[in-house]
């Protein structure tokens, strides 16, 4: 049985280092992981409890629950944007958190990386995602992190899914989420 990890992107740049990163999580999942990209969090409206009624939910928010229900694990992606989480990947939070105490991210193992221009990676962002997701009611699997600082020096040329030190930091990320996910045991 395959694990299905759910990968989310707090970038919406098409060219973003940390969607690089996100695809070398795909490319590079070990053997019986499937790490899925999902795509159209920039489609999905801020979080606001008069338009999550059942029957209306928008569209885009709909199909991030589903994805994350029929996920084992989520694998969060944040740049740090003026110091904290981008907008996008906390509204995709809020609305995973829905309804309280029974939403998709509901004791559900997430692991959170990422990379920055800074010399720290990212780390307060990723930090703060960890923090909004725990409270959220995921299961943060805190000894699988990844920060990864300068990268626009050290991605200017070189992909994250064709640079060794990433690839196997990332791997060893995947597979600690990989083995907190239900579906490994």
């Amino acid at each position: 049985m395959s694990v299905r990890i759910l990968a989310l992107v707090g970038s919406l740049r098409a060219g973003s280092h940390n969607r690089q990163l996100a695809e070398a999580a795909v490319k590079h999942a070990p053997e019986g992981v499937e790490v899925v990209l999902h795509e159209g969090l920039g489609q999905v409206p801020f979080y606001n409890e008069d338009i999550d009624v059942e029957g209306s939910v928008p569209e885009a928010a709909a199909a991030l629950r589903t994805a994350a229900a029929q996920a084992d694990a989520l694998l969060l992606f944040s740049p740090e944007y003026n110091g904290t989480i981008p907008a996008v990947l906390k509204n995709a939070i809020d609305w995973l958190s829905r309804p309280y105490g029974a939403g998709a991210l509901s004791g559900k193992p997430v692991a959170v990386v990422g990379t920055a221009f800074g010399q720290y990676g990212g780390v307060w962002a990723q930090d703060e995602t960890r923090k909004a997701v725990g409270i959220a009611g995921a299961a943060v699997v805190e000894e699988a992190k990844l920060s990864i600082p300068g990268s626009m020096t050290r991605f200017a040329e070189t992909h994250p899914a064709d640079d060794t030190e990433v690839v196997e930091n990332l791997t060893k990320v995947i597979e600690q989420l990989s083995q907190a996910a239900p579906a490994a045991a």
